[in-house]
């Protein structure tokens, strides 16, 4: 026990204690329900993929305009086409969702409890053979 409790409780003030800590979590489920309350592990893995995509989509950027660049000798024109993809990569990035795309690979994922049944929120498993074929057994007689 702490420092302001005793080290023994009457069954009154037990009782008390388990209500008011059962009185906590059903608080704790309400806000959980409302959206009031988010988990941590959720919000830092949204996160991380977040901040994974907007890393995979700035470092995409001298790939997709370097062959451009090369081509331009006007630093001002270099300069309007960098911005204009910086802002077109910051913009799709507004619009991301790591629920319904945690990779940024345009693969959506389902949810793995809760989910809505939603067929479309998978991808489709492709169903051919990986691999050589199998050798055949040749048989002496």
């Amino acid at each position: 026990m702490t420092e302001t409790q005793p080290e023994y409780m009457t069954y009154d003030e037990a009782r008390t204690r388990k209500v008011a800590a059962e009185a906590a979590i059903a608080e704790l489920e309400l806000a959980k329900i409302r959206g009031e309350l988010a988990i941590v592990s959720a919000v830092v893995s949204a996160w991380e993929d977040v901040l994974s995509a907007l890393k995979a989509k700035l470092l995409s950027i001298p790939t997709k305009m370097g062959p451009i660049f090369a081509a331009d000798d006007d630093a001002l024109s270099i300069q309007d086409k960098l911005e204009k993809q910086i802002r077109e990569c910051l913009d799709e990035l507004s619009n991301y969702d790591p629920l319904s795309n945690p990779s940024g690979t345009g693969v959506a994922f389902s949810e793995p409890e809760g989910g809505d049944g939603d067929p479309e929120a998978t991808a489709k498993a492709n169903r051919k053979p990986v691999g050589r074929p199998k050798k055949t057994a040749k048989f002496s007689e």
